[in-house]
């Protein structure tokens, strides 16, 4: 544990819970980076797993943010990906005692900021008097849904049968468009509907016992979905922005660009189809055999970060002069990259913001859980990407695939330039929200507010 010291010049401190997954990690410490840059004399203690820390130490923090260790919630050798579902039940059923005796050591926060999927944080507030502001990793918009399932249910749409319901509209939600049964969270219909009763108690738990309820989205992009919730909702909202490392994306002259930014630099403006898949569920073995191939007769430049399988992509030196894969990239600088023209993606929504703020068009490959819904909104309701057709159980062909990269990446047809100029329109939405202070101004207004709660 790093010592969590608090002298009396600091006037606040937030004790920040994270859910152990890269995409839940990674906004919330993107938002208490921005909290503690602004707020150079608030404390904000970090909670993290063994298996995190390693990860999240090597990155530049500021000095006010200080991490606490507790044990993993399963051997790391087990991990996620072999039980998802035996993983997210120690999530919610081992976490909460050792984060419950760090507490004891630590100064009282003025806040707990726990992830929504931790509902049993709320219970830690609620015994300790300690106010809880829920952040919500995924879109206000899948938030929406989960929270309305009732309306779900009275409209025969909970657990629905995808094969004869798929086509339905479900137009009854409050500030959601339109919306097909198939792009819901496919936990309502099919993959993963084993978790589906963990989300809706904590989203019921956050309804019931946040005092704060706290979205990683900018207004502009789910404006309705917003301004409804607020409607309805017990508790204060507060829409926080993108929470993606915006204020990393100047390089410093006297550092020099990694090998894969000068490789960037090389290449004709909007030429190169950026690929990734995310950073934890992938395409089959099968299903990524015909991406390769397909992207690869399609002639376009590509930049494809592969965390497995790389050597399949390599061997044999079949890209040539026409592409670059790397193991790991700065996502966000790679986006907003002139050269960059397209972004194939698993539509999560870290992904999803970045893309929006970086004005790249989106070619998207879902898989699960919220990818879905939110290659939705992309293409349906922002329009600004095409979807490959992956909704049924059979395998994209390459040929498919080639042909619809090419035409995803023609500059000059009609749609192509319609979605980057929409694209370059929802950019600058984005970036107005940073620039102009709206989401500054929710962040003070949310740290004024939580600091005056005095801690005893």
């Amino acid at each position: 544990m790093e010592t969590a010291h608090m002298d009396q010049a600091l006037y606040c401190h937030v004790l920040a819970i994270l859910y152990p997954g890269r995409g839940h990690i990674n906004p919330l410490m993107n938002l208490c980076k921005l909290i503690a840059i602004t707020r150079p004399n608030l404390l904000i203690s970090f909670i993290a797993t063994e298996e995190w820390l390693s990860f999240l130490k090597s990155e530049p923090k500021p000095t006010n943010i200080k991490f606490v260790t507790i044990p993993n919630v399963i051997p790391s050798e087990k991990g996620r990906h072999r039980d998802f579902l035996g993983f997210m039940k120690a999530v919610f059923t081992k976490m909460e005692t050792p984060v419950e005796s760090v507490l004891v050591v630590l100064p009282k926060p003025n806040v707990i900021l726990a992830d929504s999927l931790l509902p049993w944080a709320l219970s830690v507030g609620e015994r300790r008097n300690i106010p809880v502001a829920s952040f919500w990793p995924m879109s206000a918009t899948v938030f929406s849904i989960f929270y309305h399932h009732q309306l779900l249910l009275a409209n025969g749409h909970f657990e629905a049968n995808l094969a004869e319901q798929g086509e339905e509209l479900v137009n009854y939600v409050p500030g959601i468009k339109p919306i097909c049964v198939k792009d819901l969270p496919p936990v309502f219909y099919g993959k993963g509907r084993e978790r589906l009763p963990f989300v809706l108690d904590a989203v019921s738990q956050l309804v019931k016992k946040a005092q704060y309820a706290l979205f990683t989205t900018i207004e502009a992009l789910e404006s309705q979905v917003i301004q409804a919730l607020k409607a309805e909702f017990p508790v204060p909202i507060f829409t926080v922005g993108p929470t993606i490392p915006y204020f990393n994306t100047q390089v410093k002259t006297n550092q020099p660009n990694p090998n894969y930014l000068s490789w960037l630099d090389d290449q004709p403006k909007d030429s190169v189809l950026y690929i990734s898949q995310g950073s934890f569920m992938s395409a089959s073995n099968q299903q990524l055999d015909e991406i390769i191939a397909g992207v690869q007769s399609s002639s376009i430049l590509m930049f494809w970060v592969a965390r497995e399988n790389a050597s399949l992509l390599t061997d044999g030196g079949e890209n040539g002069n026409r592409g670059i894969v790397v193991p790991w990239c700065d996502q966000l600088r790679v986006l907003c990259h002139l050269s960059v023209g397209g972004f194939w993606s698993h539509c999560g929504w870290n992904s999803t913001k970045e893309g929006a703020f970086a004005g790249v068009p989106f070619l998207t490959f879902p898989i699960a859980a919220d990818q879905i819904t939110n290659s939705k909104l992309i293409v349906e309701d922002w329009k600004i990407g095409c979807r490959l057709n992956n909704e049924s159980e059979n395998l994209v062909k390459r040929d498919e695939i080639a042909l619809l990269v090419q035409r995803f990446m023609d500059l000059d047809s009609y749609q192509g330039r319609e979605m980057r100029r929409r694209a370059m329109e929802i950019r600058k939405s984005c970036q107005e929200a940073i620039e102009d202070g709206a989401i500054q101004g929710n962040i003070d207004r949310f740290i004024r507010d939580i600091s005056q709660s005095p801690r005893k």
